[in-house]
């Protein structure tokens, strides 16, 4: 895949970058070894004024780097400056905790024979990040924060097609005072992980997007015995049971599977409601479907924009193809619309079985499918039929029903009454061919560090 920015909303390219050459990648390589000695002599409150000085960057570029997200990969102005924002409060939240969450941890001497015993969280060193275009800024900072703060120095592989916003975050860090080479941004092609990722001075990597290259990412790194945190696809669940506000849950239901224009990781993308509501939380959902706008991700007012690629929108099309030839039903949307760019409606489709790779496959834009369950039993059973694990959704107020969906539904996390929603101190990630290993909170920068035992007699 070319490195260039290929406006979705038209289809045309309006900025191509040169790969590095081995030369320039070995020079970015250095730079961060000789940064890792640099760094991890720094203090915690050192880099703490750092990071907020990079929140205060963001803040201050939310607009324009706004514009570059929406020109890149589709999204709304308004989610993009949103997702900017959200970024430097994640900057702040491990400024302000980082040291916390990485204090030393006391045993009791006595248990193990010494005068002083403890164990102490270091750096690895140089970490490897291959990220995706979906939250570009984002999924980068929430791996860069803790990573920065813990004092590791990261590398980014950025999706190819945003290499504008991977350009700005590449030197975001060393602007707010971090050493030189303590991040930046390798333009390279994903033919191009597998030489870097086996290099010595890398110790370790982390990789949100398909499970395709999840695979090829932990293939390789299991034969360097280097680290890994995986963050792959979702086929997130949406349960909604009779004691639910049905009206609140339709509402939240079609934010929930149309943010970011549908491409999300843990977006709901299966809605399973129960037989007593099934017609009232079809209805209103499927009405609120309709009646988002499409459009112009730039113009005010846009609910929905473009998928981000044309093969994006292409997956789309062959899915409900497949479904509705196999006797699935379309309620709303289903035709791509006339005209430049990789624009689809907002589409909800029932009576789908597992005779269709609906059923079993993601589907990454702003496509529902919405079951109906006989009881608590089914739903949790239909909830749980994927190979994924990210985020559960659950609508009740009955308190033990709140209870088993905690309990039994097979995922990362779960979100009672609500959406699932990523956030600086909860742990995110999943379980099942949704990845392995946590992002966020005290779990996500001890990820990268080293749990090392001291023991001392005097």
């Amino acid at each position: 895949m070319a490195i260039a920015t290929v406006n979705p909303a038209t289809g045309a390219v309006e900025r191509e970058f040169t790969p590095m050459s081995d030369a320039e990648v070995e020079a970015a390589l250095a730079a961060a070894a000789g940064a890792v000695t640099a760094l991890r002599r720094t203090t915690f409150a050192q880099r703490a004024e750092w990071m907020r000085a990079a929140a205060d960057l963001l803040d201050a570029d939310a607009g324009e780097l706004a514009k570059t997200m929406t020109r890149e990969m589709g999204k709304t102005v308004k989610s993009a400056e949103a997702e900017v924002r959200k970024s430097a409060t994640g900057c702040r939240f491990y400024a302000e905790h980082a040291e916390s969450f990485l204090a030393p941890e006391p045993v009791d001497p006595d248990a193990v024979g010494a005068d002083r015993a403890y164990s102490v969280y270091q750096p690895l060193g140089v970490v490897l990040a291959v990220m995706p275009w979906n939250f570009p800024v984002w999924q980068v900072l929430r791996f860069a924060a803790p990573a920065l703060m813990a004092g590791n120095v990261g590398l980014l592989k950025h999706a190819s097609n945003v290499p504008q916003t991977a350009e700005y975050l590449g030197t975001l860090f060393e602007r707010a005072g971090f050493p030189a080479g303590s991040f930046a941004n390798l333009r390279i092609g994903s033919a191009g992980v597998e030489k870097v990722l086996r290099d010595d001075r890398v110790a370790a990597a982390t990789l949100t997007g398909s499970e395709g290259a999840g695979r090829s990412v932990a293939a390789i790194a299991g034969d360097a015995l280097k680290k890994t945190v995986l963050e792959l696809g979702g086929s997130d669940p949406f349960l909604v049971l009779p004691s639910a506000d049905v009206a609140k849950a339709a509402e939240t239901a079609v934010t929930a599977r149309c943010q970011n224009n549908g491409q999300s990781c843990i977006a709901a993308k299966r809605f399973i409601a129960h037989a007593d509501v099934y017609d009232e939380f079809l209805d209103a959902f499927t009405r609120g479907m309709a009646n988002l706008k499409v459009g112009d991700p730039a113009a005010e007012g846009t609910d929905v924009g473009p998928v981000a690629t044309e093969q994006g929108r292409t997956d789309l099309v062959e899915l409900v193809a497949d479904a509705v030839e196999k006797g699935a039903k379309v309620l709303t949307g289903g035709d791509v619309p006339e005209g430049p760019g990789w624009f689809y409606p907002p589409t909800v489709l029932v009576d789908v079985d597992p005779s269709m790779r609906l059923y079993h496959e993601e589907t990454f834009g702003p496509v529902a499918v919405v079951y109906r369950a006989a009881d608590l039993d089914a739903a949790i059973e239909v909830a749980n039929a994927t190979a994924f694990g990210l985020g559960a959704v659950a609508w009740t107020r009955d308190e033990a029903e709140q209870e088993r969906c905690v309990a039994e539904l097979a995922s990362g996390a779960v979100t009672i009454n609500g959406m699932t929603v990523s956030y600086p101190a909860l742990p995110f990630g999943g379980v099942k061919r949704s990845g392995y290993g946590r992002e966020l909170s005290a779990a996500g920068i001890r990820e990268f560090c080293n749990l090392k035992a001291v023991w001392v007699k005097s």
